[in-house]
C-alpha cells in the first residue's frame, strides 16, 4: 500500500456514528488512526452492554474480512473519528505492512472466543442445575452464537440436558 493508497482510504466517522453492526456482514477492515470508539453487544437493546473503548492503532472488522461471519460487535464513534478501510484485496499487502496489527486482531479474536465460552458455560450450569433459563436468555444465546458452529453445539447441548431432566 502506497502513502497515496493509504491516505485514499482515511475516512472521518462524526462522534455517535454506527460503523459495524452487530449481526451484519461487513467485509472490510478498519484501522483507528485517530479518534476513539465504543465496542457493544446488543446495541440499541434492552442488553446493551458496552465491552469497551478502542483507540488509536486498534482493528476491528475482522469477523466479517476474514471468516465472512457477521460481526459480533457492534462499533460506535466515541469522538470525531479517523479509520483507514482494507478491502479483501487490499488485505495482503495490509498484512505485510502491518504485521503487528494482525496479532492484536488475533488477541481481540481470542478473547472473543473466550467470553462467548464464558457465556456458554454459564447457560450450560443453569441447564444442568434444573433451572430453566428464561426464553430471552435463550433467544439471546442463540443470537450471540448465530452463524458460528458453536451455536449447533449450544442447541444439541441444552436440548440433550433437557431431555436428561424429563
Amino acid at each position: 500500500m502506497g502513502k497515496n493508497n493509504i491516505e485514499s482510504r482515511i475516512m472521518k466517522y462524526p462522534a455517535d456514528t454506527v460503523i459495524i453492526r452487530e449481526g451484519e456482514l461487513n467485509k472490510t477492515l478498519y484501522k483507528i488512526v485517530a479518534g476513539h470508539a465504543e465496542v457493544y453487544v446488543g446495541y440499541g437493546t434492552a442488553q446493551e452492554t458496552l465491552i469497551g473503548i478502542i483507540r488509536e492503532k486498534a482493528c476491528f472488522g475482522e469477523w466479517g474480512i476474514l471468516l465472512n461471519e457477521p460481526s459480533v460487535y457492534t462499533i460506535v464513534a466515541y469522538s470525531e473519528l479517523f479509520v483507514m478501510r482494507i478491502t479483501e484485496d487490499e488485505l495482503g499487502s495490509f498484512v505485510q505492512d502491518n504485521y503487528t496489527n494482525i496479532i492484536d486482531i488475533m488477541r481481540n479474536m481470542a478473547k472473543t472466543m473466550l467470553v462467548m465460552r464464558c457465556q456458554i458455560d454459564l447457560l450450560l450450569k443453569e441447564i444442568e442445575a434444573g433451572k430453566k433459563p428464561e426464553t430471552s436468555v435463550i433467544i439471546d444465546a442463540r443470537k450471540a452464537m448465530f452463524g458460528y458452529s458453536m451455536y449447533r453445539s449450544i442447541q444439541e447441548a441444552v436440548d440433550y440436558i433437557g431431555k436428561e431432566k424429563q
